[in-house]
């Protein structure tokens, strides 16, 4: 008699359920998951308009530019300054407490003017766009402590805000960056 030849078993495994379990952990990682959203400067733009923008004439005088170059360097009104003098030089532009004939009329005629170079960094970016900001800031809490007694704009209320922003309006002009390395 013959010896019959035993079947080797093959092993399977059952993979019905592996698409059940890949469903329940994309499921489970998608709920889990934070999605971060990037945050960056509110900056309320103009509506558009299909009129051409009117021409005006500045007066100098009312107009603080700010220019960022390639290299990160800041140039104010013609001269050099480091980022720390910026948000000063800027109040006092403004504000003009000693009237003189080389800063802003008033507040409301004060007009800061940025423009950057397209290799500009961002991080230098935020910082002169920051610092412009703050001075801002200082201006209106120095305006709310004395008109009302308040140590923040924050701490006024709405119409109180408002007649302070009416009378130092935040005005930023930001003009068409450079070409790389244009401005020097």
């Amino acid at each position: 008699m013959l010896a019959k030849k035993k079947k080797k078993a093959n092993p399977e495994i059952n993979a019905s359920s592996m698409a059940d379990i890949a469903f329940l952990l994309l499921i489970f990682f998608l709920v889990t998951t934070n999605i971060v959203e990037d945050k960056g400067v509110l900056v309320r733009l103009p509506q558009w308009s299909e009129e051409p923008p009117i021409d005006l004439t500045l007066n100098t005088r009312n107009v603080f530019t700010v220019l960022v170059n390639a290299q990160d360097q800041l140039l104010v009104r013609g001269e050099p300054v480091k980022i720390e003098d910026l948000k000063t030089r800027a109040k006092e532009f403004i504000s003009n407490p000693g009237r003189r004939e080389d800063l802003a009329e008033s507040a409301k005629e004060a007009i800061i003017s940025l423009k950057n170079d397209r290799g500009t960094h961002f991080k230098q970016y935020l910082a002169v766009y920051n610092e412009l900001k703050a001075a801002y800031s200082e201006l209106w809490n120095e305006e709310a402590k004395k008109r009302f007694r308040k140590d923040t704009i924050e701490e006024c209320n709405k119409e109180q805000q408002n007649e302070i922003k009416r009378d130092i309006p935040f005005v930023l002009s930001e003009a068409e960056p450079t070409a790389f390395g244009e401005e020097k």
